[in-house]
């Protein structure tokens, strides 16, 4: 934490600042209640959002989905489209190339959605998932026509490969999702404002130990939160962000 006095980084059990000596005894409940505050005005805003979002759709559903569809669907479609077409009929080249801005696309898309308008992983899987369908059903149309072959995979493996291109595409989509929930998580002073512990988080800190005192025991559970709270967006951004990777890229290394 910062003191309070000379906004110099201390421990968070400490009673006396280490930098300018200041007691912080007194003021500490003030600082643990402003956090607590903060951190219920960060849920409910979160939860603002959610409602805020329900109340456009049932306002104007047509709208909603036109809006969203073609910003956050048809666009990134269109892009891959072009992107297929101009790396595989115009240059002609290594189709790792292909691979690789199928992931690139699509990731903006899902950290811009988080962004500008706080939708989740739920909204970037359905929006990621459509995208991918469309796209690669898109993909296999041009081809089939162009080169004169069957539009529909015929084999188990041709299949296996038109799913995890799928695939691939709706993890980038979700992956970009996950960069922007931990960049938000990770702000200046938005990572201490986790607000009071959960009964969870007081739970793992009493099996950690039960012999400290009640203020440390709140402190304990409160770094379990915020820890908790950092790590399922980064765990969820690495595994995402890997497996949209390892999935558009597997049959580029004999997988």
């Amino acid at each position: 934490m910062e003191c309070p006095f000379c906004a110099e980084t201390i421990k968070d059990e400490a009673i006396v600042c280490r930098h300018c000596r200041r007691d912080l005894r007194v003021v500490r409940p003030v600082i643990d209640e402003i956090q607590g505050t903060l951190g219920d005005l960060e849920r409910l805003q979160r939860d603002l959002d959610e409602v805020g979002l329900h109340l456009a759709f049932l306002r104007a559903p047509l709208t909603f989905i036109a809006r969203y569809g073609s910003l956050y669907v048809l666009l990134p479609t269109a892009l891959l489209l072009a992107g297929h077409y101009l790396l595989t009929f115009s240059f002609d080249v290594s189709t790792v190339y292909l691979r690789l801005l199928s992931v690139a696309i699509p990731f903006p898309f899902g950290l811009v959605l988080f962004v500008l308008h706080r939708i989740g992983v739920r909204g970037a899987l359905g929006l990621g998932a459509t995208t991918a369908i469309l796209a690669v059903t898109g993909m296999l149309s041009v081809v089939g026509l162009l080169d004169h072959v069957p539009i529909v995979p015929e084999t188990a493996r041709d299949w296996r490969e038109t799913f995890e291109y799928s695939l691939s595409i709706t993890l980038a989509y979700v992956a970009g999702n996950f960069l922007a929930l931990f960049a938000f998580r990770m702000l200046p002073g938005r990572i201490a404002r986790v607000g009071k512990p959960s009964i969870a988080a007081f739970q793992v800190a009493q099996l950690l130990g039960r012999h400290v005192g009640e203020d440390a025991m709140r402190r304990r559970a409160r770094r379990i939160q915020e820890l908790l709270r950092t790590a399922g967006p980064a765990v969820g951004l690495l595994s995402t962000i890997g497996a949209s990777l390892y999935t558009g890229l597997k049959g580029m290394f004999g997988g």
